[in-house]
């Protein structure tokens, strides 16, 4: 019968794993020196559908009003007249009856927070 070959690491799991956590933590807490970036601001999947008429990022296009830095609870305002057809649109009435209240807020979030 063989002996096992022993290496001065070992197995290697315990420096992976331990190099792992330390990793991990190293990026999860930034020291006082450094400070983190800022991070974009990625649109939620559902804001792309916005765009064929609103345009990149809700800057407007044309006759079709910019939503870019329109305010969260006036967006959600609009949305539900829109929804409740007490706005008059070409496509908005039909378009917003299409999204949960959840999303709506999600949209609303994403665009207020969006340069004018």
């Amino acid at each position: 019968m063989k002996a096992a070959r022993s290496s001065r690491y070992g197995t290697g799991i315990p420096v992976l794993a331990g190099g792992a956590l330390l990793l991990a933590s190293a990026i999860a807490t930034p020291s006082g020196a450094q400070q983190a970036p800022a991070q974009p601001l990625v649109p939620p999947l559902i804001a792309q559908a916005c765009a064929g008429c609103h345009g990149q990022a809700g800057a407007g296009n044309g006759s079709v009003p910019k939503i870019a830095g329109y305010g969260r609870d006036l967006f959600v305002a609009q949305w539900a007249a829109f929804r409740n057809k007490e706005r008059p649109a070409t496509i908005m009435d039909r378009v917003a009856r299409g999204y949960t209240d959840a999303e709506v807020a999600q949209l609303a979030d994403y665009f207020s927070k969006l340069k004018k």
